[in-house]
């Protein structure tokens, strides 16, 4: 809609006969801006200050048409997006301290207008008074200030003026032969006045006329519509279309403004500096302090600041973000460097599930953390090496050291703590109830979610690793006691496996969502599971979402998802329910279940064949002894996973609910523990920092799979370090294994790639070369002067600019 079209919030400066004070005047135009308006008339009486200040409205551009009398400051303070036009002549001040307003006044204005003002247009659609467009500013990364006038300007135009385009066009001038006034331009410094017509002189000191170019002209031509337009002076276009009538004024330069013969520094330095401070001086005699010449560009100890290399100090985003701390990043430069089985490998060092879970559970944290979103680069797509690795071979296992530790729990906490110990030399034992490795994995997860294949051949591997599994091995406190005995440490990684359940009547008519989905997986036993048209799932979490999925699997119609706050459901477990067509219903308080369905509080009744609970299970703690603590129905543990009992360690959800990533890193610490302990290690200390500067051909074994990997570094890199210019944000999300490891920005991790060298002006930057294909980018300290090239064009944010020390 044009402004013509625009319809108008009215706003008087008068009420029941008496005129408004400025201040409330100004309260009730931003009220009307807060309340959504944009286009506003006021009808003024004389009030101060009328459009200015109106940054409530954000980025939302406001029109204000301002009738009767305006008083002073119109426009003052004005914001980007603000248009003010004044319909008749304006007081002083028009435009003081505009920041970017569109003022038009539909006559004269007086003295002061645009003044200080750095951003924003002025039309003036007449005369001005004294001082006009002094002190203005010029910030260079928004477009300079203007003032256009119709006819002349008064005196002292333009004084101290610091930046900006004035353009007086001479029409209808009430001085028509002397449009700038009397000394103008005093003290300028910067900015450009066009005018059109004769001049009685200006301040040759800090002013000079220069000659119109074709770029000041076109720039002119093209402008000059939009201000006569504004003012409705077209008449008077060709009248100003006359080039030959402009002339041009712009600042001088600060040499042009040297009017007295000036010292040099070296007869400075000569006449005061060494006979003040040299031999025979102040304290030439006290001192043996260099007093020669500084260069203008120092290097060595007098730069300022230094750029370090700092290969490898901060953890990159995505390994921070992963529970198991897998090493995202060197995974990816593996295969970029044609070692793909490496960085399988690589990835069993730290998880038996390497295909499972990152390539098909895991929410993928570290995609979530990845730096390249910061650029709404889509994130490298770890799931794309996750399932490459399902037929990765086992590692290699070291000779059995002596230490045996009972682990007791076969699901992903259980089974990641064996692992480790495993790898580390020692022996565990892994006990389960069930008669199957896996645990929720195995029991619970539907095959949409988990292909049976890659879950068979990871549970294959883990059992060829474990060696000694013990299934369908139900204990008591008595058989824990015994363990505890028998064993150096005990590991319990026995899940939660108790379902809570509501307390409400018709209870009895639910499925706990462990038993429903237990039932579902066992196949043609599953399939016989009959549930109805319609199944209610009370709680929509992520369980909750593989419920509603397997439901609709097996036959139902109508799937609906409740509970009493908005869904904790995420990630791949929510999008899966809702591509089946389960609705989410939220907040919905349980009265009771019948066999009609679910009647919430309010008594509505959400028809329902068959209805599961998923609120969460809670662990079974019977078979503990006593000397294990609990809290509110769960394990207390320390920072170490320890127990209240110094042999007893426990990880996964007997400790707290998590993620599978979760319990694969809390198995990982816990045997990286209990092993330095068999090794007669300080369990606090000891824990392995990569120190491999620049090492390129990483032998994976000295990744201690099970020690806290990278976690000595110095917290996580800042992603305004890495710079994702070098991406083309054009190319879709790469497909393969091969293509995602290219798109990694190696954060914090130096790629080799030599253009912090390049690119150094000083050539102060060299690749040294470092034992077992090794390197490391030194500085040569004579050459480098500080300059920070190197840090802003290194991709992976290598480089940091620091102060330098402190001279002596």
């Amino acid at each position: 809609m044009s402004e013509g079209q625009q319809e108008f919030y009215h706003i008087s400066g008068r009420v029941d006969g008496e005129r408004l004070e400025s201040r409330l005047l100004e309260e009730r135009i931003q009220a009307a801006v807060a309340a959504g308006h944009r286009a506003i008339e006021v009808e003024s009486y004389g009030q101060h200050g009328i459009g200015g200040r109106l940054w409530i409205a954000g980025k939302e551009p406001v029109t204000v048409r301002v009738t009767g009398h305006s008083g002073q400051r119109l426009g003052a303070m004005g914001v980007e997006g603000t248009r003010i036009e004044n319909f008749g002549p304006a007081s002083d001040d028009v435009g003081w301290l505009n920041g970017g307003a569109t003022i038009i006044v539909h006559g004269n204005a007086a003295n002061g207008v645009g003044n200080a003002m750095s951003r924003g247009v002025i039309y003036v659609g007449g005369n001005i008074g004294s001082r006009g467009m002094t002190m203005t500013k010029y910030n260079p990364r928004f477009e300079p200030p203007q003032l256009w006038v119709l006819g002349s300007v008064g005196d002292y135009f333009g004084e101290f003026m610091a930046g900006g385009i004035a353009v007086v066009c001479g029409v209808e001038s009430r001085t028509p032969e002397n449009i700038l006034g009397h000394r103008p331009l005093v003290g300028m410094v910067g900015g450009t006045v066009l005018f059109n017509g004769p001049h009685g002189g200006y301040s040759k000191t800090d002013a000079k006329i220069l000659p119109l170019s074709d770029a000041d002209w076109e720039w002119l031509s093209k402008n000059l519509q939009k201000f006569l337009g504004a003012t409705g002076r077209m008449d008077v276009m060709e009248r100003l279309s006359m080039r030959e009538r402009w002339q041009k004024i712009a600042a001088r330069s600060p040499h042009d403004q040297v009017i007295r013969k000036t010292r040099t520094i070296a007869e400075f330095r000569e006449s005061v500096w060494d006979r003040e401070l040299g031999a025979g001086g102040l304290v030439g005699d006290i001192t043996d302090t260099d007093m020669s010449p500084i260069p203008l560009i120092p290097t060595g100890d007098l730069r300022r600041y230094v750029p370090v290399w700092e290969n490898r100090k901060y953890l990159p985003p995505c390994q921070e973000a992963c529970p198991a701390g897998i090493p995202v990043l060197d995974r990816w430069r593996l295969v970029r460097e044609g070692k793909p089985e490496a960085a399988m490998d690589l990835a069993l060092r730290y998880t038996p599930f390497p295909a499972t879970v990152c390539g098909y559970l895991c929410p993928n944290l570290c995609m979530g953390a990845c730096t390249r979103g910061a650029a709404g680069l889509p994130p490298v797509d770890i799931t794309t090496i996750g399932k490459a690795g399902v037929h990765t071979k086992a590692p290699e296992l070291p000779e059995i050291t002596g230490g045996r530790v009972a682990v007791i729990g076969g699901g992903a906490a259980g089974i990641s703590a064996a692992w480790q110990l495993r790898l580390a030399g020692h022996e565990p034992v892994v006990f389960d109830m069930a008669d199957r490795l896996g645990g929720k994995i195995s029991k619970l997860i539907p095959e949409s979610r988990i292909p049976a294949d890659v879950l068979d051949a990871e549970l294959k591997r883990a059992r060829d690793v474990l060696g000694h599994v013990q299934l369908e091995k139900a204990l008591d406190r008595e058989d824990v006691a015994q363990l505890t005995s028998a064993y150096d440490y005990v590991v319990i990684a026995a899940g939660a496996r108790k379902p809570r359940m509501l307390k409400v009547p018709g209870i009895e008519k639910a499925y706990a969502a462990s038993d429903f989905l237990a039932r579902s997986k066992k196949g043609d036993a599953g399939a016989s599971l009959e549930v109805g048209r319609r199944v209610v799932v009370i709680g929509a979490g992520n369980v909750g979402c593989d419920v509603a999925v397997e439901a609709r699997r097996l036959g139902a119609e109508s799937v609906v998802l409740i509970d009493v706050q908005q869904p904790a459901a995420f990630g791949k477990e929510k999008a899966h329910a809702e591509a089946v067509g389960a609705a989410f219903r939220w907040p919905c308080f349980t009265r009771e279940i019948t066999d009609e369905g679910v009647v919430l509080e309010d008594g509505e009744v959400i028809e329902a064949d068959t209805v599961v609970v998923s609120i969460g299970d809670v662990p079974e703690t019977d078979f503990l002894p006593e000397t294990v603590a609990l809290e509110n129905g769960f394990v207390q543990v320390d920072g170490d996973f320890r127990t209240t009992d110094p042999k007893i360690f426990a990880v996964g959800d007997i400790v707290r609910p998590g993620l599978l990533t979760d319990s694969i890193g809390a198995g990982r610490k816990a045997a990286s523990v209990i092993s330095r302990m068999l090794k007669g290690e300080d369990a606090a200390g000891g824990r392995y920092s990569f120190e491999m500067a620049g090492k390129k051909d990483i032998d994976i074994s000295e990744y201690a799979g099970f020690e806290e990997f990278g976690r000595m570094r110095d917290g996580v890199i800042e992603k305004s370090r890495v710079s994702l210019e070098y991406f083309d944000p054009r190319i879709p999300a790469a497909p393969g294994v091969s293509e995602c490891s290219s798109n990694c920005a190696s954060c914090g991790t130096c790629r080799d790639c030599g253009i912090c060298e390049a690119v150094c002006p000083q050539s102060a930057i060299y690749r040294e070369a470092l034992p077992e294909d090794g390197f490391e980018y030194r500085v040569r300290e004579d050459r480098c002067i500080g300059c920070g090239f190197c840090a802003g064009a290194c991709p992976c944010g290598i480089w940091a600019i620091v102060a330098n020390e402190p001279l002596a």
